[in-house]
């Protein structure tokens, strides 16, 4: 035996068996697009990984270029994969082989004609109604979109031109997301009407109870805006990780409640590291879900793990 094998021997005998585990471990590489509710969210699933064992990294790239990263490898999961609006970059990966489609992460997820409660409440529910005589004075003939070019502006100016709805002689106010949040703040504020280019999760939902309207000409999509949010893995992760692959199929999340820790994280400035612990905390049944019949990395309960550790 050369002197170096004896050191390595040493070496490898004088680490303790979950220190030798650790040193094994490969990160289960996630990829985080620049949105709140999935670097909340995918926070959320790194902090459960880690009581079970497993280490995580999180790679902050947009969406488009995650897909790529799966198909060279260089990642395994994303919570991120919106559809529609990714069907070219999801189309692209599926028909390489590269990916498998877990499951719908956000039930609930939409986007559309929106207006605060209040206004909901007055009985403005449909789309069709924003152009009655009495509804149109009331929102000023003026419906705030969001950035010029934005796919959910180029909907709603091609609805304007076609005269969908009436809207062909409403003032469309293209801005940006901020821009168009500041002015649905202020009538808020004043419980003026306003008609908004609105989305769920987000905390909009929340801060201005927020409805989004009945849209039967599909100007935001089919099947009236909604969508879907999918956990796509790398093909090869998948195919090595049936326990990973388990506790992905059960971590789905309501549009509602992303858009609560979605208001956390971006209104409160809260650290995604508390927001995420203190959403586990708080929702011990949701988590026990989660956890069904998973293991830990070292084929343990889940659940005992979970809570022995947690805290």
């Amino acid at each position: 035996m050369t002197t170096i094998t004896k050191i390595l021997g040493t070496a490898v005998l004088g680490l303790s068996l979950p220190m030798l585990a650790q040193a094994q471990s490969t990160p289960i590489r996630m990829v985080v697009p620049p949105w709140p509710g999935v670097t909340v969210k995918t926070e959320i699933l790194a902090q459960l990984l880690e009581t079970l064992g497993y280490d995580s990294q999180q790679i902050e790239m947009g969406a488009t270029v995650g897909y790529k990263t799966m198909e060279t490898g260089d990642s395994d999961i994303m919570l991120a994969g919106w559809m529609p609006a990714q069907k070219e970059s999801y189309d692209a990966a599926m028909e390489a082989g590269a990916i498998v489609d877990v499951v719908n992460n956000v039930a609930g997820a939409r986007m559309g004609f929106a207006v605060p409660g209040y206004v909901h409440d007055a009985g403005v529910t449909s789309a069709e109604q924003l152009d009655l005589p009495e509804n149109r004075a009331r929102f000023g003939a003026e419906y705030y979109s969001i950035e010029s070019g934005a796919q959910a502006s180029i909907m709603v100016h091609e609805a304007a031109d076609a005269d969908t709805y009436g809207l062909k002689d409403w003032e469309i106010l293209d801005s940006s997301t901020p821009g168009m949040l500041s002015e649905v703040d202020a009538a808020y504020n004043d419980k003026q009407w306003i008609a908004f280019y609105g989305w769920t999760p987000h905390w909009m939902a929340i801060k201005y109870d927020m409805h989004i309207l009945d849209d039967p000409e599909e100007v935001y999509g089919e099947n009236q805006g909604r969508s879907e949010v999918r956990t796509i893995v790398r093909t090869g992760y998948a195919e090595e990780n049936s326990n990973i692959m388990q506790l992905l199929e059960q971590f789905t999340l309501t549009a509602d409640e992303q858009s609560q820790f979605i208001s956390a994280y971006s209104l409160e400035e809260r650290s995604k590291t508390d927001v995420a612990h203190d959403w586990l905390a708080d929702h011990p049944k949701r988590v026990a879900e989660f956890l069904k019949g998973v293991t830990t990395r070292d084929g343990e309960p889940a659940q005992q793990a979970y809570e022995a550790s947690f805290r």
